[in-house]
């Protein structure tokens, strides 16, 4: 049974399977492609010398996954091989149970690359952010090492204690212990904020549609008068395809929520919506940031397109891929995760790259709006080297100044801005409505930024 995926996290390695796959394909082929076979030969002959040569006996299995890993991260971040264990504990997670840290990761340039920390988990406890490097576990190095190898040395029984070697952008380099979980993390939660409701979403796993129906269902009866709902989408690294589609139609009524489209342009696939409304058609806002990717994406997207909701925040991740989950032999020999497609907003949006943008742009801090504003390193998908091409003319929004940020009289310690304005968002109904903050007063940086260039004057001689 194939599964769709829309997950931040990238890349394991392609195992030989995969292999037998391709030659069979080739001798199945009506005319015989003389350059694969060729090149076939070679690896085959490369894959001897190493054998018969290298300083030390090596492993055929690790040599041949090694080579093949390659072959599939070359095609983009998100495309791997899962082997046996490393598909069970994808299975595992998408149930929403599994033993851990609680992290989502990539990798970038052989380095262990955080997209996201999961709510509740050790790893979110302990202040672990995305875009924070791996580089150690237990003081042994994990450059070079695979995501899934990576992941492995963090995984372990529950009880036991993990240091992780955290390197983080204008810091030193610093230890971080935790204690490893078995994971459950619930992927929806609410509260009441006043007059309004609040619905978290962390991600998007199997029992995620259901624990959303259960806590909406639950804010109704504390406040049957709810005026409104804010929908936290926040460094939701993604997850399951028909999790995000179900989310997005518990607010909406019927229509296109989003497309799919393959390599053959009339391979379409649309996901509608059905009538009924779960929160009987209150005002909405949903709150994004650059941790927000991929199925969280749809979502945002799908319900800004469709006009039910108005987005606070800053642009999200950019993630526009969906990966398909192949079982090889049932699982017994792992399975391929695929880029098999492309998604589509409902007004026909890719935003492969360039990521959605909110209607009321706010920084989550003063120090996050300076960031932005002087050019300073944003994680997003547009960070990977071999990422699909967004759409033609179209990039991700450079640097500039964001519309809000934290007055200085806001103590980010203790509140959270972006949730403030998405209230006054609901207060006033609509971002149009809102009264606008003043920008946040320019630091050298940016002004000289803006300075106007002069040319050098030539030297009297």
């Amino acid at each position: 049974m194939r599964k769709y995926l829309l997950i931040g996290v990238s890349a394991f390695v392609l195992g030989a399977g995969s292999m037998a796959y391709v030659s069979q394909q080739a001798l199945a082929s009506a005319q015989p492609r003389a350059k694969t076979y060729k090149m076939l030969e070679l690896f085959g002959d490369v894959l001897d010398t190493v054998e018969r040569q290298y300083v030390t006996e090596v492993d055929d299995k690790k040599l041949i996954e090694a080579a093949i890993d390659g072959m599939l991260t070359s095609l983009d971040p998100h495309s791997g091989y899962l082997n046996p264990e490393s598909f069970d504990d994808m299975r595992d997670q998408t149930r929403g149970e599994y033993g851990g840290l609680g992290i989502e990761v990539t990798s970038e340039d052989g380095v262990v690359k955080v997209i996201s920390p999961m709510d509740g988990t050790p790893a979110f406890k302990a202040g672990v952010k995305a875009g924070d490097f791996i580089t150690a576990v237990n003081g042994e190095s994990v450059l070079g090492l695979s995501v899934n190898d990576a992941v492995k040395q963090m995984r372990g029984k529950p009880g036991e204690a993990v240091t992780l070697t955290i390197a983080r952008e204008k810091t030193d380099p610093f230890d971080v212990k935790l204690i490893r979980e078995v994971i459950k993390p619930k992927s929806a939660t609410a509260k009441l904020e006043g007059d309004y409701g609040y619905l978290r979403v962390s991600a998007f796993n199997e029992k995620t549609t259901d624990e959303a129906e259960a806590a909406i269902a639950d804010l109704r009866a504390k406040n049957p008068k709810m005026k409104g709902l804010i929908l936290d989408l926040r460094n939701n690294p993604g997850g399951l395809l028909d999790q995000a589609v179900s989310i997005s139609d518990l607010f909406l009524e019927g229509g296109e929520i989003v497309s799919q489209r393959g390599r053959d342009p009339r391979d379409v696939e649309r996901y509608n919506a059905r009538t009924g409304d779960a929160i009987g058609g209150l005002p909405m806002v949903v709150l994004i940031n650059s941790g927000s990717a991929s199925a969280a994406e749809i979502v945002a997207g799908a319900l800004q397109d469709r006009k039910r909701a108005e987005l606070v925040g800053l642009t999200s991740f950019g993630k526009g891929s969906v990966q398909t989950v192949i079982p090889l032999r049932g699982g017994m020999d792992g399975a391929l995760k695929l880029t098999t497609a492309r998604y589509y907003t409902p007004s026909g949006r890719s935003i492969q790259k360039t990521g959605i943008q909110p209607d009321l742009e706010v920084a989550e801090t003063r120090d996050e709006a300076q960031a932005i504003a002087n050019r300073a390193f944003q994680f997003s998908e547009a960070s990977f080297r071999n990422a699909l091409n967004a759409e033609e003319g179209k990039t991700r929004v450079g640097a500039h100044e964001p519309a809000e940020a934290p007055p200085e009289a806001f103590n980010t310690n203790t509140g959270d801005f972006q949730l403030a304005r998405a209230k006054d968002v609901l207060r006033y109904g609509s971002v149009a409505a809102t009264p606008k903050l003043p920008k946040p007063t320019a630091k050298m940086a940016e002004v000289v930024s803006k300075l106007p260039k002069l040319e050098p004057k030539p030297l009297a001689k």
